[in-house]
């Protein structure tokens, strides 16, 4: 237990350090966000500090799988875990300084998951289960980039998720996934101590591209685990999923540039229509705390009916979702009366 606390604390405390070096760092270079018609902030805002998660993620990590009890963790499967945070970080921090086109960001990140995809195969899945794992990592990845457009939302949903998957792999009997994962909380926390609203620093592509990855990386490896356990991992990422994939289908069938900056997210209409940053993060929190959580765990009681359960939180975030965008329309959200492409 003492040996468990060290790291979350030090995960903690470099965080803190690192995020508050990064801010200084964003001034001195002017890596700063400005506000603009896409953009949910009103004052210049550093970007970057995510790579203070990175880093505690890429020390603790090593450390704990070389002093915790391990069961799935191999060398050869941590390093393809590090190996892919490190490139998806590298490729985000390039991206905050001088912004990379889709096409090359997108390889790197299909890259680093097939690293750890191949990693996580050779553990004995099969291997007609890759095209499925680079999926889901390249769409964790950008998915959670994509719900990163206010202050403390991305951090307080990796908290909780990230909790949640602790909790998960301390079921299943795996105490080094369940501490890794911890140790992306308590992380996370360290950078929303700065990022809450109102945000001091924002996370960048290299925090929300490597927190998409982790999420994505210790799901997967709870459903080695067990396979029955992905289905209360999922619940727990309703909220984000739902609004990410409605938005992208909504704007796809449109005909509009789905991979484009926008603004049509239901977070991003919620604060267009007069909610504030730490409002809207608390209705996602409510949403987390009321909904996801208690499914979760009684789909993890009644593995059973996971399956059925689960379906049934995304079908009522789906039909929450759509409510709450019909409202918004109704109350004339948009100037012209439509969605700015």
């Amino acid at each position: 237990m003492g040996m468990t606390i060290g790291w979350l604390l030090a995960a903690l405390l470099i965080t803190l350090l690192l995020v508050r070096g990064a801010i200084g760092y964003a001034y001195r270079l002017g890596m700063l966000d400005q506000p603009g018609q896409r953009r949910s902030h009103r004052m210049p805002t550093p970007r970057g500090g995510g790579i203070g998660i990175v880093v505690a993620m890429l020390a603790c990590l090593g450390g704990e799988w070389w002093f915790a009890p391990k069961m799935l963790w191999t060398p050869s499967l941590m390093a393809g875990l590090l190996g892919a945070l490190a490139l998806v970080a590298l490729t985000g921090w390039w991206d905050d300084h001088r912004s990379l086109p889709v096409l090359p960001r997108l390889a790197t990140q299909l890259l680093a998951v097939l690293g750890f995809s191949l990693a996580l195969l050779a553990t004995g899945l099969s291997f007609w289960w890759l095209p499925l794992l680079l999926a889901g990592g390249a769409w964790s990845i950008n998915l959670h980039n994509f719900m990163d457009g206010i202050d403390g939302l991305l951090a307080q949903q990796a908290i909780f998720v990230a909790g949640g998957l602790a909790w998960l792999a301390w079921t299943a009997a795996e105490p080094t996934l369940a501490l890794a994962a911890a140790t992306l909380a308590a992380a996370t926390l360290g950078f929303w101590c700065y990022n809450r609203p109102p945000a001091r620093i924002f996370m960048g592509d290299v925090g929300s591209g490597s927190i998409g990855l982790l999420i994505f990386a210790f799901s997967a490896m709870l459903w080695r685990l067990r396979h029955d356990l992905l289905w209360p991992a999922l619940i727990l990422s309703s909220a984000f999923v739902v609004d990410a994939s409605l938005t992208l289908l909504t704007r796809m069938w449109r005909g509009r540039r789905w991979y484009a900056a926008h603004r049509e997210h239901l977070y991003q209409w919620l604060v267009r229509r007069g909610r504030s940053h730490a409002g809207v993060g608390a209705a996602y929190l409510a949403w987390n705390l009321l909904v996801a959580a208690p499914l979760a765990w009684l789909a993890c009681s009644h593995l059973r009916l996971a399956l059925p359960i689960t379906m049934a939180a995304y079908l009522a975030a789906a039909i929450l979702w759509l409510a709450l965008k019909r409202r918004c329309l109704r109350r004339d959200l948009f100037k012209d009366g439509h969605v700015a492409t």
